[in-house]
């Protein structure tokens, strides 16, 4: 996406695939990559949450880093990374260390930088 070679969802170790669904909170560790349906909140102290074009999450999104393509019916806090995909939707709050949106990610819901360092911080001034 926005033709960078790095990708911020990493390594994944769990899959929910495209007809799974999960009715309950989530807790996980490393990456979780969501092909399908959650009816619950997700969350995971370190790691990543990579949301395909056809998953869903109905619930809050408390992750370091989220790559969405997907729907969130709920707030999303990830103090890293935020990436939107053109396909994304999300209705709730972003609460957000860095963030880059395609165009056709639509939010319904505010976006709210987490405090920390500003992104230019360290940069020199000419």
């Amino acid at each position: 996406m926005f033709n960078r070679t790095e990708k911020p969802a990493g390594r994944i170790d769990t899959l929910i695939g495209r007809t799974a669904s999960v009715r309950g909170d989530l807790h996980f560790t490393g990456g979780l990559h969501l092909e399908g349906r959650v009816d619950g909140n997700l969350s995971a102290a370190a790691g990543s949450l990579s949301v395909s074009e056809h998953g869903v999450v109905a619930g809050s999104v408390a992750v370091p880093q989220v790559l969405l393509d997907g729907a969130v019916t709920g707030d999303i806090r990830a103090g890293g990374r935020v990436v939107l995909g053109p396909k994304s939707s999300v209705e709730g709050d972003v609460y957000y260390g860095d963030i880059e949106m395609a165009p056709g990610a639509r939010i319904k819901g505010r976006l709210l930088r987490l405090a920390g360092p500003p992104a230019d911080a360290g940069l020199e001034s000419a």
